[in-house]
This record gives structure tokens, sequence and C-alpha cells, in this order.
């Protein structure tokens, strides 16, 4: 695993925004938007690969896309940036109505991040444990999804937050309306490491990627 690279503070444009949200006001937020996927589902009708996989593979190309969404504090809680982010993702076990956590090393070729991780979730599916895998490395994102329910808002209230800078990323169920079908989406975001503009900007390069699903 690669090392975080520590940032250059005296550059850093967002230092002074770092620091009030770190130490002054330590917050996180949320956003919930709504995707257009109507593209993207009509890809993966004509495909044999998976659904989850290839959302969880869009999430993490974005956060691979922009340091701000890939940030972690060192020891001695300096900000700094891992070289890459990988999905640690949720199977549920239907029998139980439980869920496991996995993580499936990122890759920007879809094919090969599709088929390692539709091997865990083939494989973990009956699991019993939390963490079926044993532990998971620092450098992952969380990525829940709720595939029964719609929502138009979704928060998390983490106690400690202030050192835990990845961003959550939570999915609900498909919505059709007017013929176009939508996803929700919840953001969860470090106030330190992501400002709105930021959150934004990944919900549109998000938003591009799906519209335009040559990928799957």
């Amino acid at each position: 695993m690669d090392n975080p690279t520590p940032i250059d503070l005296a550059t850093w444009p967002r230092r002074q925004h770092f620091e009030h949200y770190l130490h002054a006001v330590p917050c996180t937020y949320s956003m919930t938007v709504e995707l257009d996927v109507t593209e993207f589902v009509r890809a993966l009708r004509d495909s044999p690969r998976r659904t989850y996989v290839a959302q969880i593979w869009a999430l993490g190309t974005i956060v691979n896309r922009r340091e701000e969404f890939r940030m972690c504090l060192t020891e001695s809680d300096a900000p700094a940036t891992w070289p890459v982010l990988h999905p640690s993702f949720t199977i549920f076990n239907t029998e139980r109505e439980t869920f496991s956590s996995v993580w499936a090393p990122y890759d920007a070729d879809f094919g090969i991040f599709h088929d390692g991780a539709a091997g865990l979730l083939d494989r973990y599916r009956d699991s019993t444990e939390f963490f079926p895998q044993g532990g998971q490395p620092p450098n992952t994102f969380d990525v829940s999804s709720l595939p029964w329910a719609s929502f138009t808002g979704f928060n998390l209230n983490i106690r400690d937050v202030w050192r835990h800078l990845a961003p959550i990323f939570t999915l609900g169920r498909y919505q059709e309306d007017d013929g176009r079908v939508f996803l929700p989406l919840s953001l969860q975001v470090h106030h330190a490491a992501a400002d709105g503009f930021h959150s934004a900007r990944f919900v549109n390069e998000l938003q591009a990627l799906l519209a335009d699903p040559a990928w799957v």
C-alpha cells in the first residue's frame, strides 16, 4: 500500500478552511441528489455486468479523480492525500437481515474491477461476519445501498467525526418519472476536506459519467 502524500500547507489555498473546520468548528454535511441514470440503466439491461458493482465503480472513479475526496490525517493531524482510495461496500444477507462490509481494489478498468467486486458479492453473500475479509486498509471509502426505498434526504450522525475525512455514500432505490430513471444518492462529507463547490462538482462529474455509460 502506498503512503499518503502530505499537503504543502504553505501553498494550499484551503489551509484556513481546513484548520477552521477541523479544529474551531469540526463538522460534516450531507447532500442528497437525484441522478438521472436512464442511459446507465439502459446500458446495463443489455450487459451481463451487475448494477451495484457499476454504481460502486462510478463513485470510485470520481473519488479518485479529485484529491479533496482522498484526504486523510497523518499521525500528527496534518492533511494528506492517498494516491488511490478503494471502495468498501455492503452486502446484504437476506436470511439473517444483516449486512457485511467488504472492500475491493479500485481499478480504472471497469472490467477488471467488476470481476473482482462481483466475485466478492458471490463469495460473501451468506456471510455472518461484519468484516469477513478481516481488517480493511485505511485508504477506503464507504458505500451503502438501500435498494428497498427511495429517499430525498439521508444523514449520518457520526461521533468523533473530526478524524474521518473520507466521503461516505448511500444509494437508494430507482424511481421513474416521465420516462426517466433517477437514483437517490447521499454524500456525507467532512467540511475540512471539501466545501459545497467540491461536492457539487463531484455530483456533476458523476452525472456526466452515468449519462454516457459506454464503459459499461
